[in-house]
């Protein structure tokens, strides 16, 4: 299989079919391409397929990488497949939901440092990219700190931070606001309103897919049921029902 992308394209989808080890198909034909510099929602019930969707941007699911010209999944026109993965990774920067799964040195600092590091950089430039990424992330004044004295917010822009020091082209992420309480919430969503890189996020918290983002994915048993502007297809109430959602607050509001 081969695709040639338009030059603004960064992400492209085609036909891509996941089954679990059980048997159960997860993702049945799902084709989209995502443009630089959209921030795009990925919206769906519980079990849609979201999770296991971000873990194939970057070859997350080993037992699935393909050869070259099997693949499915395409950033910047380059397959995500057994060869050149590397290359892929560091052009996604994947957010898992939970940040215990991500972090692992002892302090912030060290953490933000560690994906530099395997990229390399001299030391000169790793200390200046986790010194900008901590800057971003509201975490400076915390670089010393021993990631189990963090807060649950201040892990997730960790997490973050790690992200932006490797200078990826696209944020994948999996529900980052999930567990925040609001202050913490806002905090993140003002962190990545600034951050111009493409987004796509799944989330359930849908208020804020209307806050952030122009475009929205609609998947539901591993199936693309919309694809459309955010404030369109989130308004729609018998589309939303059909799947297990609400409309967002934000919308109903301004109905």
């Amino acid at each position: 299989m081969t695709s040639l992308l338009p030059a603004s394209s960064l992400l492209r989808i085609e036909q891509l079919n996941y089954s679990y080890p059980s048997g159960v198909q997860a993702l049945h034909s799902l084709s989209f391409e995502i443009h630089q510099g959209e921030r795009v929602g990925l919206v769906g019930p519980s079990g849609a397929g979201k999770s296991t969707l971000l873990l194939h941007l970057n070859g997350l699911l080993p037992e699935r990488l393909p050869e070259p010209d099997c693949a499915s999944v395409f950033v910047n026109n380059q397959p995500v497949s057994k060869s050149g993965i590397d290359t892929i990774r560091q052009q996604v920067g994947l957010l898992f939901q939970n940040p215990e799964d991500q972090l692992f040195c002892p302090t912030v600092e060290e953490d933000v440092a560690f994906g530099p590091r395997q990229l390399q950089l001299t030391e000169a430039e790793v200390l200046q990219r986790v010194e900008d990424a901590l800057a971003q992330a509201n975490l400076f004044e915390l670089r010393h700190r021993p990631i189990s004295q963090l807060s649950y917010g201040q892990k997730k822009r960790a997490c973050l931070a790690g992200l932006f020091a490797c200078h990826p082209q696209l944020l994948a992420l999996d529900e980052p606001f999930t567990g925040l309480d609001p202050r913490s919430r806002n905090q993140l969503v003002d962190l990545l309103l600034t951050d111009q890189r493409t987004l796509l996020v799944a989330t359930h918290d849908l208020d804020v897919v209307v806050q952030m983002c122009d475009r929205v994915l609609l998947i539901d048993q591993g199936k693309l049921i919309a694809d459309g502007p955010a404030t369109e297809l989130l308004g729609n109430q018998k589309l939303m029902d059909d799947h297990g959602l609400e409309v967002p607050l934000r919308l109903r509001l301004h109905s």
